[in-house]
């Protein structure tokens, strides 16, 4: 869900890589199996999977125990930050529909945070400047976005509102209670009814309260968990996805990702006055966290280069467990989706991950 630095979850490469080399290096080397063969050999990553809307590719394997192969493009995986796509979409319904408006104070739908100068708008570019929570929760129990919020407002503020940018899980915490107020439904059952079932995505879920396990057919995940790290590095698959909210807390397929970004930047969600106010208020992020230099964030996405020319829209998604990347191309040129089954966001396996993404966009995906 967040992109806070887990420095022990590098020691899975050591510990893996040796391991797992012989079931990629027999792979054929086209460009994006390459990149994913990289994560595995080079990188210590379980296992890694890309899918571009026609072909699956997969390296490594889904567990380490029993070496099953890695699911298709019908395996569950977290979306985690991903997920704030989806909210976004959800509040620009609310805007487009007239219930909430971009410039509207967050604090007329969060008592919270009555007084503050803090926008709407603000909170879906990442430039409110309220503190990080996620770095500030106990994981060994529940909480509720209220907790979670009172956290981040005990400390202090990164920046103005609106002086800087900073990625923050915060703001899209705050966006789903924005949502629970002006939907009166709460902000799951708002997701469900405007972006999951238009767009049948079935396989697509939230999941319910105290519930660890992932659905459906799914590879195991490897990581520090976030109320264990004295234990190292253990299977991270069970996780408390209920509490990652609107932040993080999805779960999907590549399959339905795939279909969110073509249904999303296809027109088919909001008005076309909506969708390019997502896309074109904008804020140069290049170099920033772990965004390439020519990348702009707007409202729960992100537009990043490519090395074919243009770009692709979509978002990044981390957790202790496994990281994501990809979206959809300027041009036609397709959606991809690459996941690794632990954490990969920094350095090396970031690179190979990114580039895997970029191989497909650029038209090695079906080669």
């Amino acid at each position: 869900m967040h992109r806070k630095r887990i420095a022990a979850a590098v020691l899975l490469a050591a510990t893996l890589t040796g391991a797992l080399a012989p079931v990629a290096a027999s792979r054929p080397q086209h460009p994006v199996q390459r990149q994913l063969d990289l994560l595995v050999n080079r990188d210590g990553v379980p296992g890694a999977l890309a899918y571009d809307g026609e072909v699956t590719r997969t390296a490594g394997v889904a567990e380490l125990v029993s070496g099953r192969h890695m699911p298709g493009a019908q395996g569950r995986f977290r979306l985690a930050s991903n997920t704030k796509a989806f909210t976004a979409t959800a509040v620009m319904r609310l805007v487009a529909d007239g219930r909430v408006g971009l410039d509207d104070r967050a604090g007329a739908y969060v008592p919270q945070l009555a007084g503050s100068p803090v926008t709407v708008r603000q909170l879906l570019k990442q430039t409110s400047g309220l503190p990080e929570y996620t770095a500030l929760v106990d994981w060994s129990g529940a909480g509720t976005p209220e907790e979670y919020l009172a956290l981040a407002l005990d400390a202090e503020p990164v920046f103005g509102p609106g002086d800087d940018w900073g990625y923050s899980n915060t703001n899209y915490l705050v966006l789903g209670m924005v949502i629970d107020r002006a939907s009166g439904i709460g902000f799951r059952t708002y997701v469900e009814r405007t972006v999951l079932r238009p767009l049948n995505l079935d396989d697509t879920y939230w999941p319910a309260p105290g519930e660890l396990a992932l659905r459906g057919p799914h590879a195991r995940n490897y990581g520090v968990h976030p109320a264990l790290p004295e234990a190292g590095v253990v299977d991270v698959t069970e996780l408390p996805g209920y509490e990652f909210g609107a932040s993080g807390g999805l779960v999907s397929t590549p399959e339905d990702l795939g279909t969110f970004w073509n249904g999303l930047f296809g027109g088919r969600l909001l008005p076309g006055w909506a969708l390019r106010l997502m896309t074109g208020d904008t804020t140069d992020i290049g170099g920033r966290d772990v965004y390439p230099e020519g990348s702009r964030y707007g409202y729960g996405v992100a537009s990043i280069p490519l090395t074919c020319g243009g770009v692709y829209w979509g978002h990044g998604g981390d957790l202790p467990g496994g990281s994501v990347g990809g979206g959809r191309a300027t041009g036609g040129r397709g959606t991809v989706t690459v996941y690794t089954t632990t954490w990969a966001a920094e350095g090396a396996s970031l690179g190979h991950l990114q580039g895997a993404v970029d191989a497909a966009l650029c038209g090695g995906g079906r080669r």
